[in-house]
């Protein structure tokens, strides 16, 4: 029988081959299909509430960088909740947040926190935390990815 968290860490591999694979309906699968669900940008303070807010953002972020990758670095699990740092790569090709895109590479680590509805195992949400500054110079030019 599957443990708490080996459903976890199961969901969050989906979510994330979903990502980098930028089959996004199998992204939006990973979530509860309700209004619990939300993904919080935290650096902007934004919260997409909903399914639908969920998948609004998947479709910004889609545009915005649409050769997105997720490299995973590490990985920590405690029931109900998965974290995962991790290095996300693509180049900006259309617009994030009112910035028009110039085609430059991006990369930028960032920590993510997964939470989940303990019956389903689906994630409830989705928070990120990264640099904001750092990305924001990258997309207009004014620094190179950092190589890890």
């Amino acid at each position: 029988m599957e443990s708490a968290i080996e459903r976890q860490r199961r969901t969050v591999a989906e979510h994330i081959r979903g990502e980098n694979e930028h089959n996004w309906p199998a992204v939006y699968d990973t979530f509860v299909q309700d209004s619990r669900a939300h993904y919080d940008v935290v650096p902007l303070g934004a919260s997409f509430k909903g399914i639908e807010g969920v998948r609004g953002f998947y479709q910004s972020i889609a545009a915005a960088v649409p050769d997105l990758q997720i490299e995973v670095r590490s990985e920590h699990d405690v029931p109900g909740c998965s974290i995962r740092e991790v290095v996300l790569s693509g180049t900006h090709q259309g617009d994030f947040g009112g910035l028009k895109p110039l085609g430059n590479a991006i990369r930028v680590e960032m920590a993510v926190f997964y939470a989940f509805d303990a019956g389903s195992g689906k994630l409830i949400s989705e928070r990120i935390y990264y640099d904001q500054a750092g990305l924001l110079a990258q997309m207009q030019g004014g620094t190179k990815p950092a190589v890890a």
